[in-house]
């Protein structure tokens, strides 16, 4: 059982600093997550704290590759809605 940290990672060290078991690794290019040392917070708190306070959606994996934070999820917007709006800008930048 062990989170993972995607390359959608900002360096921001909010995760590092909360993180009970100190399995969050300082890394190039983003931080990762030592699995020997991931609890998922079991234990400590009801829900991973790494994800609880990550200000990037779908920078943290579940064990099974879901993102915790999944798009829309910290922003309010829906999915669909922000891949419109992406592909938008991607038209409009051609």
């Amino acid at each position: 059982m062990s989170l993972s940290i995607t390359e959608k990672c900002v360096n921001c060290w909010a995760c590092e600093l909360v993180c009970p078991s100190e399995a969050i690794i300082a890394a190039e290019p983003y931080f990762r997550i030592e699995p020997n040392l991931c609890t998922e917070c079991e234990g400590d708190f009801a829900d991973p704290q790494c994800a609880s306070i990550c200000p990037v959606e779908e920078a943290i994996l579940s064990a099974e590759g879901e993102p915790i934070n999944p798009v829309g999820s910290l922003t309010g917007v829906p999915p669909e809605v922000r891949l419109a709006y992406e592909q938008s800008e991607a038209a409009r930048a051609e």
